[in-house]
């Protein structure tokens, strides 16, 4: 326990770190426009209801850096009209701060503006968050996947989100042994095993799966930074996948730390016959598409539909009970979690951090967009629980079904 909670003292810094190196995109195709979308629904399918007249601000990152918070801002404006003003982030945000401070401060400068949901918490968040409450102090602030240290961010936003990223050490081996998994092979390389959450992850993974009786793999590719490059690291997978299910049999399991390398990986698992229970950053848009070959334009944002895409290629090879992933982009229900939450704020219904409220309108997100309940937990440091700063875990979308 001691040594997870040092690990988490240290998530913030290794975010940075993998934004600032491109670590973790989406592999769809861009889009320019997102299509309309139905209005969102709460739980019971009833419509959220807007009693008042007021605003709500969304912040994201453009087509290039954030696609899945792009189109999910499109599909809430589509939804509720004028009421949502979206503004983006520069794509240069480690260098471009004051640019993406003036955006924020720009949608609490309209008075009719009530909250403001902001999904990537890039650098620069915490410092936007001071210049507003300058301005404002009745506005509601939720941050999604935040980059600054989690005292920092907790202490400006009143509502925080971040993926459960080392309880996947426990989640992943769990999957694939319910997949009939008799090895994990897990591909990494040096600089990523220096940071503190992937390497806890893969303690965490060497454990669970010795409860398990799965035999743990270490295998070094390449570093996609590296002078092979991406193309590189994906031929590796490539060419590697097919030796590894050739020596351990089609019952192996495969995970990679790399976003870069999911598309090949995916594609070979999918030919070979092995097990894959989740990309590094589940999404049904990680690395499924190319590697598929599924074509999303003119369904952009629309996540059941490329979650049934997804099915129809796994069951053209019998894998629908082989390969998963989260039933929803997480970053995408973030958004319309604090989109849900943020009218309850608008009407009156919620104080701007009433942590019991925000769970249960994430939930009730959740269950709109038929994903089940969603695993939440607070983060601690030292002992110190930041009870508006939530670790979110999805349950596995069953493609067998």
């Amino acid at each position: 326990m001691k040594k997870q909670k040092f690990v988490y003292a240290l998530l913030a810094v290794v975010l940075t770190m993998a934004m600032l190196l491109g670590a973790c995109r989406t592999a769809a195709p861009a889009a320019t426009q997102a299509p309309a979308a139905e209005p969102t629904k709460a739980e019971a399918g009833q419509p959220v209801v807007v009693a008042e007249d007021f605003k709500i601000g969304i912040l994201t990152g453009t087509v290039s850096q954030g696609e899945e918070e792009f189109n999910e801002a499109q599909n809430q404006k589509a939804a509720y009209g004028d009421m949502i003003v979206h503004n983006t982030y520069p794509d240069n945000f480690s260098s471009e701060t004051e640019t993406t401070i003036s955006q924020a401060v720009a949608l609490a400068s309209d008075p009719k503006v009530k909250a403001i949901v902001w999904v990537q918490g890039v650098p620069g968040t915490a410092p936007a968050i001071d210049k507003i409450r300058e301005i404002r102090d009745d506005i509601a602030i939720i941050v999604g996947v935040p980059a600054e240290n989690p005292d920092v961010i907790s202490s400006k936003a009143d509502v925080v989100m971040a993926v459960d990223e080392i309880s996947m050490g426990k989640t992943i081996p769990d999957e694939a042994a319910k997949m009939g998994a008799k090895v994990l092979i897990h591909y990494s390389f040096p600089r990523h095993m220096g940071y503190a959450t992937i390497a806890a992850r893969h303690a965490i993974m060497v454990e669970e799966c010795k409860k398990l009786g799965i035999e743990f793999v270490d295998v070094t590719a390449p570093d996609p930074t590296g002078d092979a490059g991406i193309s590189g690291a994906q031929q590796f997978i490539t060419e590697d996948v097919k030796r590894e299910i050739e020596k351990y049999g089609k019952d192996t399991a495969f995970f990679s730390t790399n976003c870069g390398m999911q598309e090949p990986l995916i594609r070979e698992v999918w030919k070979n016959g092995g097990i894959f229970p989740q990309q590094c950053c589940p999404s049904p848009y990680h690395g499924y598409p190319s590697a598929l070959g599924i074509d999303v334009k003119g369904h952009e944002g629309d996540v059941q539909y490329m979650l049934d895409q997804i099915q129809a290629k796994l069951v053209e090879n019998n894998q629908q009970a082989r390969m998963s992933t989260w039933g929803v982009p997480i970053n995408m229900l973030m958004i319309d979690a604090g989109v849900r939450y943020a009218i309850k704020y608008g009407n009156g219904e919620v104080a701007a951090n009433d942590l019991e409220a925000f769970k249960a309108t994430i939930q009730e997100a959740a269950a709109a967009r038929k994903v089940g309940n969603l695993d939440l937990t607070f983060y601690t440091e030292n002992g110190v629980d930041y009870k508006n700063y939530l670790l979110l875990l999805a349950p596995f979308y069953d493609f067998a079904k």
